[in-house]
């Protein structure tokens, strides 16, 4: 007696605190060893894993000490497994060369495994435009299948987002504006040349063209056609358009006006970045000018000294 009224006060307190959903996963969850080559990555993953310093730094580290944090998989109908969170660590372990992967077995529907993915995967240090685009339309597209549930969440972020739109939800969860997360989603509308661009903002990979999330936003919204068109133009300018030319281009683009002509004489316009740079140390300069003179005060200063200079060049050569 006394055994199973302890064990109904464990109840009683484990129910206090965990939520009616952890409880439900932790019947249907267990943790396991696989063998790596019976789990297949997630469909349409949208988080690159990329083979970088990071991605060298984890493998030595798993064949030092093996994989500490187990991976979250789901069964599938067929057999096998099918991998939901970890897939950097799985890809260590097989250049690591270990046959098996401890994972946390868990039975998901596709739309549940898909919003834990997305979730999962945006704590990473770095989140590149395009993961981050193709990543929220997917968790968006999920949970309007399920009707705008919030119980996938825990119960307190569940009751402060109840009666929010989709929409809204996604960019509380990740803490970004529903404007940015709209931005985002608009890039899943550009060819795969044009949205490497934008994470090559990023990445700042030397001799990569780069291009800023505004003026993709802009270019999102033309065809195909025209996007191939502005790319070769891009590749052979060797330059992105600005956020102004972009708005332009789009503009033309709705007017039906857009052609490989057009393109090239806006992307030939000067920005005003572009406008070459005369610089000069101040330390040079300062010994001219009292304390605190504003920079725009010495230009001006400095140019009316050359146009003084210039006139009396021209006035002895007379």
């Amino acid at each position: 007696m006394a055994k199973s009224s302890a064990a109904g006060l464990l109840t009683s307190v484990d129910s206090m605190f965990t939520t009616q959903e952890e409880r439900d996963n932790a019947q249907r969850s267990y943790v396991t060893d696989l063998p790596i080559a019976e789990i297949s990555d997630f469909p349409n993953h949208p988080f690159k894993v990329r083979m970088d310093e990071s991605m060298t730094e984890m493998v030595s580290s798993v064949k030092e000490r093996g994989v500490l944090s187990p991976v979250l998989v789901r069964p599938m109908p067929d057999g096998g497994y099918q991998m939901v969170s970890g897939h950097r660590r799985k890809m260590a372990a097989e250049l690591a060369e270990l046959p098996t992967v401890p994972c946390i077995v868990r039975e998901l529907t596709d739309d549940e495994a898909i919003i834990i993915m997305v979730d999962s995967n945006l704590q990473r240090e770095q989140v590149l435009p395009s993961e981050k685009a193709f990543a929220y339309k997917m968790k968006l597209d999920a949970m309007k299948r399920q009707g705008q549930r919030t119980d996938l969440t825990c119960e307190p972020v569940a009751h402060k987002l109840k009666g929010m739109k989709s929409r809204d939800i996604v960019a509380e969860q990740a803490g970004e504006s529903k404007d940015q997360i709209r931005r985002y989603i608009r890039l899943t509308n550009l060819i795969p040349e044009i949205i490497d661009m934008v994470d090559n903002s990023v990445l700042k990979e030397k001799g990569q063209l780069q291009m800023a999330l505004r003026p993709a936003v802009e270019l999102s919204y033309l065809t195909e056609a025209e996007q191939k068109d502005l790319l070769e133009t891009m590749t052979v300018e060797d330059c992105t358009p600005s956020h102004a030319q972009a708005i332009k281009i789009r503009d033309f683009s709705e007017k039906g006006k857009l052609n490989p002509d057009v393109i090239l004489s806006i992307m030939q316009e000067e920005k005003p970045n572009q406008v070459e740079q005369f610089k000069m140390p101040r330390n040079r300069i300062d010994k001219f000018f009292p304390a605190g003179t504003p920079a725009q005060k010495i230009e001006d200063t400095i140019v009316k000294a050359l146009e003084m200079y210039r006139r009396r060049e021209r006035g002895r050569e007379r």
